[in-house]
């Protein structure tokens, strides 16, 4: 079995996370990344098939869907926190701490030699698990398509 399909559900407070991509809608996710200012304009094809490749986790109240975040991973040595929401109505509620108590909690997770992840502004989130400015920075590089989606798009 692939990592990208182990099925793991916990309660928290007044929601359910999961990693039942079943369960994930695809609209809201879509509409939300949409207007992200990561993933502005994301063509829905892509963003599905980036759900696919990854450990997605939904988080719902009342049976809807108020947030999501995915992990891209080879389940051994690397992993990289994307994509990571919860929609304005669900905010304020300590979704987002129990969401990344649920992540952190993978088993997969501790063996990880290296996780990752980019954000704008929620370092003081992250820290609380763990995550800090890269130790040797000047060792990462990257290739960076920053406005690819909208490229995309007006291209056709």
């Amino acid at each position: 079995m692939k990592i990208t399909d182990i099925v793991v559900e916990h309660n928290a407070g007044s929601f359910l996370y999961s990693t039942d991509r079943s369960k994930l809608d695809i609209p809201f996710i879509h509409n939300f990344l949409n207007r992200s200012y990561w993933a502005k304009e994301i063509p829905l094809e892509t963003m599905v098939e980036s759900i696919e490749n990854s450990v997605c986790i939904g988080i719902y109240s009342d049976d809807r869907q108020v947030g999501f975040a995915r992990v891209v991973t080879d389940g051994a040595t690397f992993a990289w926190l994307a994509d990571v929401f919860i929609d304005e109505p669900a905010r304020g509620r300590g979704a987002s701490k129990f969401m990344m108590e649920f992540i952190m909690g993978f088993d997969f997770v501790p063996g990880l030699r290296r996780f990752m992840l980019a954000t704008l502004d929620a370092h003081g989130l992250y820290a609380q698990y763990g995550f800090k400015t890269p130790a040797r920075p000047d060792r990462l590089m990257e290739v960076l398509q920053a406005d690819i989606y909208l490229t995309k798009n007006k291209a056709g």
